[in-house]
Protein backbone atom coordinates (compact mmCIF):
# COMPACT_ATOMS: atom_id res chain seq x y z
CA UNK A 1 0.00 0.00 0.00
CA UNK A 2 1.29 3.44 -0.92
CA UNK A 3 0.23 6.59 0.91
CA UNK A 4 1.58 9.97 -0.08
CA UNK A 5 3.26 12.03 2.67
CA UNK A 6 0.60 14.71 2.28
CA UNK A 7 -2.23 12.20 2.67
CA UNK A 8 -0.59 10.60 5.70
CA UNK A 9 -0.05 14.00 7.34
CA UNK A 10 -3.72 14.81 6.71
CA UNK A 11 -4.84 11.52 8.28
CA UNK A 12 -2.69 12.04 11.37
CA UNK A 13 -4.03 15.59 11.73
CA UNK A 14 -7.55 14.21 11.48
CA UNK A 15 -6.81 11.72 14.26
CA UNK A 16 -5.32 14.44 16.44
CA UNK A 17 -8.30 16.76 15.86
CA UNK A 18 -10.75 13.93 16.58
CA UNK A 19 -9.13 13.20 19.93
CA UNK A 20 -8.89 16.87 20.89
CA UNK A 21 -12.44 17.77 19.89
CA UNK A 22 -14.03 16.60 23.15
CA UNK A 23 -11.72 18.33 25.70
CA UNK A 24 -11.47 21.54 23.65
CA UNK A 25 -15.25 21.55 23.19
CA UNK A 26 -15.63 21.16 26.96
CA UNK A 27 -13.36 24.17 27.45
CA UNK A 28 -15.56 26.25 25.16
CA UNK A 29 -18.76 25.12 26.89
CA UNK A 30 -17.26 25.81 30.31
CA UNK A 31 -16.30 29.35 29.33
CA UNK A 32 -19.82 30.01 28.06
CA UNK A 33 -21.32 28.73 31.32
CA UNK A 34 -18.85 30.75 33.37
CA UNK A 35 -19.78 33.95 31.54
CA UNK A 36 -23.45 33.61 32.57
CA UNK A 37 -23.02 32.08 36.04
CA UNK A 38 -23.25 34.28 39.14
CA UNK A 39 -23.47 31.67 41.90
CA UNK A 40 -20.02 31.41 43.58
CA UNK A 41 -20.26 27.66 44.12
CA UNK A 42 -21.22 27.05 40.51
CA UNK A 43 -18.44 29.33 39.29
CA UNK A 44 -15.96 27.32 41.36
CA UNK A 45 -17.29 24.13 39.78
CA UNK A 46 -16.97 25.65 36.31
CA UNK A 47 -13.36 26.54 37.07
CA UNK A 48 -12.68 22.95 38.16
CA UNK A 49 -14.14 21.62 34.91
CA UNK A 50 -12.14 24.14 32.89
CA UNK A 51 -8.96 23.08 34.65
CA UNK A 52 -9.69 19.41 33.98
CA UNK A 53 -10.41 20.04 30.29
CA UNK A 54 -7.23 22.10 29.95
CA UNK A 55 -5.19 19.30 31.55
CA UNK A 56 -6.66 16.65 29.24
CA UNK A 57 -5.99 18.84 26.18
CA UNK A 58 -2.40 19.47 27.24
CA UNK A 59 -1.81 15.75 27.88
CA UNK A 60 -3.11 14.79 24.46
CA UNK A 61 -1.05 17.47 22.73
CA UNK A 62 2.10 16.31 24.52
CA UNK A 63 1.41 12.71 23.52
CA UNK A 64 0.68 13.46 19.87
CA UNK A 65 3.65 15.82 19.61
CA UNK A 66 5.98 12.92 20.38
CA UNK A 67 3.95 10.23 18.58
CA UNK A 68 3.35 12.11 15.32
CA UNK A 69 5.65 15.15 15.39
CA UNK A 70 9.23 15.68 14.23
CA UNK A 71 10.59 15.69 17.78
CA UNK A 72 11.92 19.19 17.56
CA UNK A 73 13.94 20.20 20.60
CA UNK A 74 15.30 16.67 21.03
CA UNK A 75 18.42 15.08 19.60
CA UNK A 76 18.60 11.64 18.00
CA UNK A 77 17.28 10.13 21.25
CA UNK A 78 14.44 11.14 23.55
CA UNK A 79 14.56 11.03 27.33
CA UNK A 80 12.49 8.03 28.43
CA UNK A 81 10.99 10.19 31.18
CA UNK A 82 9.41 12.39 28.49
CA UNK A 83 7.94 9.32 26.85
CA UNK A 84 6.70 7.96 30.16
CA UNK A 85 5.08 11.29 30.99
CA UNK A 86 3.29 11.33 27.65
CA UNK A 87 1.98 7.79 28.15
CA UNK A 88 0.92 8.45 31.74
CA UNK A 89 -0.91 11.58 30.62
CA UNK A 90 -2.83 9.65 27.98
CA UNK A 91 -3.72 6.82 30.37
CA UNK A 92 -4.68 9.24 33.16
CA UNK A 93 -7.45 10.60 30.95
CA UNK A 94 -9.07 7.14 30.91
CA UNK A 95 -10.01 6.18 34.46
CA UNK A 96 -10.47 2.55 33.42
CA UNK A 97 -6.84 2.05 32.37
CA UNK A 98 -3.85 1.24 34.55
CA UNK A 99 -0.25 1.60 33.38
CA UNK A 100 2.76 -0.52 34.20
CA UNK A 101 6.03 1.06 33.00
CA UNK A 102 9.00 -1.26 32.55
CA UNK A 103 11.51 0.82 30.64
CA UNK A 104 14.90 1.09 32.32
CA UNK A 105 16.66 2.79 29.40
CA UNK A 106 17.48 6.47 30.06
CA UNK A 107 16.72 7.32 26.44
CA UNK A 108 15.06 5.77 23.40
CA UNK A 109 15.76 6.60 19.78
CA UNK A 110 13.19 8.79 18.02
CA UNK A 111 11.89 5.91 15.87
CA UNK A 112 11.60 3.63 18.91
CA UNK A 113 9.79 6.36 20.85
CA UNK A 114 7.28 6.86 18.04
CA UNK A 115 6.70 3.13 17.68
CA UNK A 116 6.16 2.74 21.43
CA UNK A 117 3.69 5.63 21.59
CA UNK A 118 1.71 4.54 18.55
CA UNK A 119 1.52 0.98 19.86
CA UNK A 120 0.22 2.35 23.17
CA UNK A 121 -2.43 4.31 21.26
CA UNK A 122 -3.56 1.19 19.39
CA UNK A 123 -3.49 -0.88 22.60
CA UNK A 124 -5.48 1.64 24.63
CA UNK A 125 -8.20 1.69 21.95
CA UNK A 126 -8.33 -2.12 21.99
CA UNK A 127 -9.13 -2.23 25.74
CA UNK A 128 -12.75 -1.31 25.16
CA UNK A 129 -13.79 -2.02 28.76
CA UNK A 130 -10.59 -0.87 30.38
CA UNK A 131 -7.82 -2.91 31.92
CA UNK A 132 -4.06 -2.62 32.20
CA UNK A 133 -1.21 -1.74 29.86
CA UNK A 134 2.29 -2.97 30.67
CA UNK A 135 4.92 -1.21 28.57
CA UNK A 136 8.46 -2.50 28.20
CA UNK A 137 11.35 -1.46 25.95
CA UNK A 138 15.09 -1.86 25.71
CA UNK A 139 17.87 -0.75 23.38
CA UNK A 140 20.42 -3.39 22.37
CA UNK A 141 23.34 -3.51 19.98
CA UNK A 142 20.95 -4.85 17.33
CA UNK A 143 18.23 -2.27 17.84
CA UNK A 144 15.18 -1.62 20.01
CA UNK A 145 12.75 -4.19 21.40
CA UNK A 146 9.28 -2.97 22.46
CA UNK A 147 6.52 -5.02 24.11
CA UNK A 148 3.02 -3.90 25.10
CA UNK A 149 0.94 -6.30 27.19
CA UNK A 150 -2.80 -5.68 27.25
CA UNK A 151 -4.96 -7.27 29.91
CA UNK A 152 -8.66 -6.69 30.33
CA UNK A 153 -12.17 -8.21 30.28
CA UNK A 154 -12.71 -7.38 26.59
CA UNK A 155 -9.97 -6.82 24.03
CA UNK A 156 -10.95 -5.93 20.47
CA UNK A 157 -8.34 -5.16 17.84
CA UNK A 158 -9.99 -4.34 14.54
CA UNK A 159 -8.75 -6.65 11.71
CA UNK A 160 -7.88 -3.51 9.72
CA UNK A 161 -5.58 -2.32 12.49
CA UNK A 162 -4.04 -5.77 12.99
CA UNK A 163 -3.14 -6.19 9.33
CA UNK A 164 -2.03 -2.57 9.05
CA UNK A 165 0.40 -3.17 11.91
CA UNK A 166 1.80 -6.44 10.60
CA UNK A 167 1.53 -6.05 6.81
CA UNK A 168 0.96 -2.34 6.21
CA UNK A 169 -2.28 -3.25 4.41
CA UNK A 170 -5.98 -3.22 5.20
CA UNK A 171 -7.92 -6.51 5.49
CA UNK A 172 -9.20 -6.06 1.93
CA UNK A 173 -6.82 -5.67 -1.00
CA UNK A 174 -6.16 -2.03 -1.78
CA UNK A 175 -8.03 -0.78 1.31
CA UNK A 176 -7.03 2.78 2.08
CA UNK A 177 -5.41 4.00 5.26
CA UNK A 178 -7.90 5.90 7.45
CA UNK A 179 -7.50 8.39 10.28
CA UNK A 180 -8.16 5.54 12.72
CA UNK A 181 -5.62 3.15 11.18
CA UNK A 182 -2.97 5.81 10.46
CA UNK A 183 -1.08 5.21 13.76
CA UNK A 184 -0.86 1.48 12.92
CA UNK A 185 0.42 2.31 9.43
CA UNK A 186 3.03 4.70 10.82
CA UNK A 187 4.18 1.99 13.25
CA UNK A 188 4.52 -0.56 10.44
CA UNK A 189 6.50 1.83 8.26
CA UNK A 190 8.87 2.89 11.04
CA UNK A 191 9.63 -0.70 11.99
CA UNK A 192 9.89 -2.33 8.57
CA UNK A 193 12.12 0.40 7.17
CA UNK A 194 14.75 -0.69 9.71
CA UNK A 195 14.40 -4.31 8.64
CA UNK A 196 12.48 -5.10 11.81
CA UNK A 197 9.16 -6.81 12.43
CA UNK A 198 5.92 -6.53 14.38
CA UNK A 199 4.09 -9.33 16.19
CA UNK A 200 0.47 -9.32 17.36
CA UNK A 201 -0.84 -12.22 19.43
CA UNK A 202 -4.42 -13.37 19.56
CA UNK A 203 -6.25 -12.31 22.75
CA UNK A 204 -6.21 -15.32 25.07
CA UNK A 205 -7.70 -15.35 28.57
CA UNK A 206 -7.99 -11.57 28.47
CA UNK A 207 -4.36 -11.00 27.46
CA UNK A 208 -2.84 -9.76 24.21
CA UNK A 209 0.76 -8.91 23.31
CA UNK A 210 1.97 -6.33 20.78
CA UNK A 211 5.66 -6.53 20.00
CA UNK A 212 8.02 -4.60 17.74
CA UNK A 213 11.69 -5.13 16.92
CA UNK A 214 13.56 -2.26 15.26
CA UNK A 215 16.98 -2.98 13.78
CA UNK A 216 19.96 -0.67 13.64
CA UNK A 217 21.35 0.05 10.20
Amino acid sequence: MSVTPVDLASLLCSRLCHDLLSPVGALNNGLELLADETDPAMRDRCMELLGESARVSANKLKFFRLAFGAGGGFGDAIDARETQGAVRGLVADNKRLELGWYVDEPTLSKPATKVLLNLVLVAADALVRGGSLDVGAEETARGAEIVIKLEGPRIILDPALRRMLVDGEGPDEGEAVTARSAPAYVTHELVTRTGGSIQVSEPTDGVMILGAALRNG
